[in-house]
């Protein structure tokens, strides 16, 4: 899909745009595009496959990033387009109960129909949907523009989920394909890892309403921190083996309970898409299978090895308000999906005194489990059920990945995963008490 299909401030059927519609219009087809480029060159049989409950298929989240904009922005507030086929609304439903029924999770790798062709159909139809909508009903009403914001939003989180869920499905396969064959420049020796302190007081947290965010980042409210210090860059891969060479993953007194149960069920001895041959350290990677860069983050922890590290070395997980204070300020620059590298890189040496790394590279684990804030009221409708339902059983990590649209990331920013996920591109950020 091409980012010039709005051609001359007219929709595709030539109807006039305005030109706050045309660029809403351009901004929605460019976000679509880059979903549609992140699949390019896939095969049916790629974007058909499941690897694990947690994952999905790639042409399942083409299906249902379409189906969020066919359900809660054109049928509501749409046109006259027609919906593509009522089937979809039960197999591209994630998890909104208000809508209906829906086809089981762990089950989405077996619907070897509709075809790709189809699906991808599918989205050429609600694109055109959108673009007629933009045409004939501008000025759109609030409700439709915030509606139009999430979908856009939502759909980047998919893009990155698409990265995150091949790249899993591909580490099952014995040939080690690689997703974008890519060579990729040595990055350097890593910057001396410095602490950063930052004193007791009051701080106002949360998203204070200007802009886009998604409604568990709010309301601002205002928290009372005790001193503490924070590292001035990401966990290293050379730092982590050091903790597995000290027997890390062997020692009970490291790990919280459920970790140590969680790493003795599933065998764990070192990071998701980690392996030795001989005495050094692969991983793979979505260019494949490569040995580790020793001063590039490690990434592809559980918060349980996040958090085992960290007792390890003396230190902690950061809390997300600590986080958050840290990253007020800094801009919202990064190694993210737009370098193309689609892995994390090396913290460089710097002259600046600032932390590095808060943006972009990994996931960053803190030590906040996900619930709301004080005052928070989920959105109203069925759309309520897109971040409120899941304030239990998960841990908040900040700041983005290399695998996350840059567009997409604030620093009031609040990802959220069970503590035992490991196919994310997470990673560790410390923290200490200052005393």
């Amino acid at each position: 899909m091409p980012n010039d299909r709005v051609p001359h401030g007219t929709d595709q059927n030539g109807s006039v745009l305005s030109l706050e519609a045309r660029q809403l219009a351009q901004r929605f087809l460019q976000v679509r595009h880059a979903t549609d480029a992140l699949a390019a060159g896939l095969s049916a049989e790629d974007c058909a496959l499941q690897s694990m409950p947690d994952t999905s298929p790639v042409k399942w989240h083409l299906g249902h990033t379409t189906w969020f904009f066919e359900t809660f922005l054109l049928q509501p507030h749409g046109t006259d387009a027609r919906v593509f086929r009522e089937a979809y609304g039960y197999l591209f439903n994630s998890y909104y109960d208000t809508i209906g029924p829906r086809h089981p999770r762990p089950q989405r790798g077996l619907l070897s129909r509709p075809p790709l062709d189809e699906v991808l159909a599918y989205r050429r139809h609600v694109d055109a949907g959108v673009e007629q909508l933009l045409a004939q009903r501008w000025p759109l009403s609030p409700r439709a523009l915030e509606v139009l914001e999430l979908g856009l939003h939502h759909e980047q989180q998919h893009q990155e989920l698409i990265l995150t869920d091949f790249k899993h499905l591909l580490s099952f396969n014995p040939l080690r394909p690689a997703y974008r064959p890519t060579r990729l420049p040595v990055t350097g020796s890593s910057a001396p890892l410095r602490w950063y302190p930052y004193l007791e007081g009051l701080h106002r947290i949360g998203h204070d309403g200007g802009g886009f965010s998604f409604d568990n980042e709010g309301p601002a409210h205002r928290c009372f921190v005790e001193p503490f210090e924070l590292a001035s860059r990401l966990v290293t891969n050379a730092e982590f083996a050091e903790f597995i060479d000290d027997n890390g993953y062997r020692r009970p007194e490291l790990w919280m309970s459920d970790g140590w149960q969680a790493l003795q069920a599933n065998g764990w001895e070192q990071p998701l898409y980690w392996g030795r041959d001989g005495r050094t350290w692969l991983a793979f990677t979505l260019s494949g299978l490569h040995a580790i860069a020793p001063d590039e983050p490690v990434c592809h922890l559980s918060w349980y090895e996040a958090d085992a590290y960290a007792r390890w070395i003396g230190a902690r997980l950061p809390t997300e308000i600590e986080w958050e204070i840290a990253a007020k300020g800094l801009p919202v620059t990064g190694n993210f999906v737009e370098s193309g590298r689609l892995r994390p890189v090396t913290a460089t040496v710097s002259d600046s005194d600032v932390l590095q790394q808060m943006f972009g590279d990994v996931w960053e684990w803190t030590g906040s489990a996900y619930l709301p804030y004080p005052g928070y009221r989920p959105s109203p409708g069925a759309l309520g059920e897109y971040n409120g339902k899941f304030m239990v059983n998960q841990f908040v990590l900040r700041g983005g990945s290399c695998a996350t649209p840059q567009s997409h990331v604030r620093g009031t920013y609040r990802n959220f995963f069970p503590p035992h996920a490991r196919w994310q591109f997470s990673g560790v950020r410390l923290a200490k008490d200052l005393r």
